[in-house]
């Protein structure tokens, strides 16, 4: 699914939100020690390759809980949901789930979905692209940055998700893995 510029620029009016099933570790008895922190850093890339918005979130849930973020624009819906199941073998799963509904001019609405069961590690990089590719210069794009890490309950108020920066205008990324969608 192509990703206009002018469908980006309605994205960024819309407001973003982090979301999960609120249920707080201490209401999960014997979970405590299995949680995991979750952080998210969604983008709006334009044509250019200039980020027109961006969006840090952490989120602390348990192996086999979702947690994902939603953006809502004036003709395009997009939400998308992360759960890591962890393997006492340490090969962990990331299931990603995304969901986009888009109403075309004289088209009406569209909807497409995807999901991938994508193998993770701790402090691991990963990258989803739910509507637009990274592959193509020229299209605009939506980009998803997760990191998954052991939940220890400090570091959740005191840090600022890992890895990189939001990119600057022309700017490439260069480490992490990519997932994207099929077309």
């Amino acid at each position: 699914m192509r990703l206009s510029g002018r469908i980006a620029i309605m994205v960024l009016l819309a407001a973003p939100g982090l979301f999960a099933q609120e249920t707080s570790l201490e209401e999960l008895p014997g979970h405590r020690e299995r949680a995991v922190l979750v952080h998210i850093v969604s983008r709006i890339v334009e044509q250019n390759q200039m980020v027109v918005w961006d969006s840090v979130n952490s989120r602390v849930t348990i192996p086999g809980r979702p947690v994902g973020i939603r953006l809502m624009g004036a003709n395009l819906v997009v939400t998308v949901q992360f759960t890591p199941f962890l393997r006492e073998d340490g090969n962990h799963i990331l299931v990603a789930q995304g969901q986009i509904w888009i109403s075309i001019p004289n088209e009406g609405i569209r909807y497409h979905t995807t999901i991938q069961t994508i193998p993770i590690e701790f402090n691991e990089q990963i990258y989803f692209f739910p509507l637009g590719s990274i592959n193509v210069p020229d299209e605009a794009h939506i980009e998803i940055q997760l990191v998954l890490e052991p939940y220890t309950g400090a570091e959740f108020w005191n840090s600022r998700p890992p890895g990189r920066q939001p990119r600057q205008a022309g700017e490439t990324e260069s480490t992490g893995r990519r997932t994207q969608p099929p077309r």
